[in-house]
C-alpha cells in the first residue's frame, strides 16, 4: 500500500504463495455509504485464496479458503458484508466477510473469470469460459 501524499510504502503484504491476480476495496469505511464498517483491502490470488486486510493497521485479517483452483476475480456487496469469489474450479463461493466463512457456493460447468454483483446487492453475476453468463438471486 503506498501513500498517495508521499512517495513511500505504507505497507508490504507478503502472505499470498503466489501471483495475485486482482484486488479490490471494500464499500466501507470513511466518506462512503457505508462508514461505520471498516475499509478493507481484498487480494486473490492463484494460490487459490482470498485475503482480506486491515488497511489501517497494515496487517491481514482472514485468509479465505475455498477454492481448489486460482482465483480470477472478487466483487464487494454494495454493504460490504458479503464478498464473491470466481475460481477456475468452476465455482463461484459466497463469503461473509465478518465472519470469514462460505455462506454460499455456485457450481457451473466452466471455469469462472468474472463476477459481479448488482448495486442493491441480490443478485451477482457469474462470468463462464463456456461463453455462459449466469445471475444468482442471493
Amino acid at each position: 500500500i503506498w501513500s498517495m501524499k508521499q512517495d513511500v510504502c505504507l505497507y508490504d503484504f507478503r502472505e499470498h504463495r503466489k501471483e495475485i491476480y486482482t484486488i479490490k476495496w471494500s464499500p466501507t469505511g470513511a466518506g462512503t455509504s457505508n462508514p461505520n464498517n471498516q475499509l478493507l483491502l481484498a487480494s486473490a490470488s492463484f494460490d487459490s485464496t482470498v485475503k482480506l486486510w486491515d488497511v489501517e493497521l497494515g496487517h491481514l485479517l482472514h485468509s479465505l479458503n475455498g477454492h481448489r483452483e486460482p482465483v480470477y476475480s472478487i466483487a464487494f456487496c454494495p454493504n460490504g458484508e458479503y464478498l464473491a469469489s470466481g475460481s477456475l474450479d468452476k465455482c463461484m463461493n459466497i463469503w461473509s466477510v465478518k465472519e470469514a466463512k462460505i455462506v454460499k457456493t455456485f457450481n457451473g460447468d466452466g471455469c469462472i473469470f468474472e463476477v459481479c454483483s448488482n448495486k442493491e446487492g441480490n443478485k451477482v453475476a457469474a462470468c463462464f469460459a463456456n461463453k455462459k453468463v449466469c445471475v444468482y438471486d442471493m
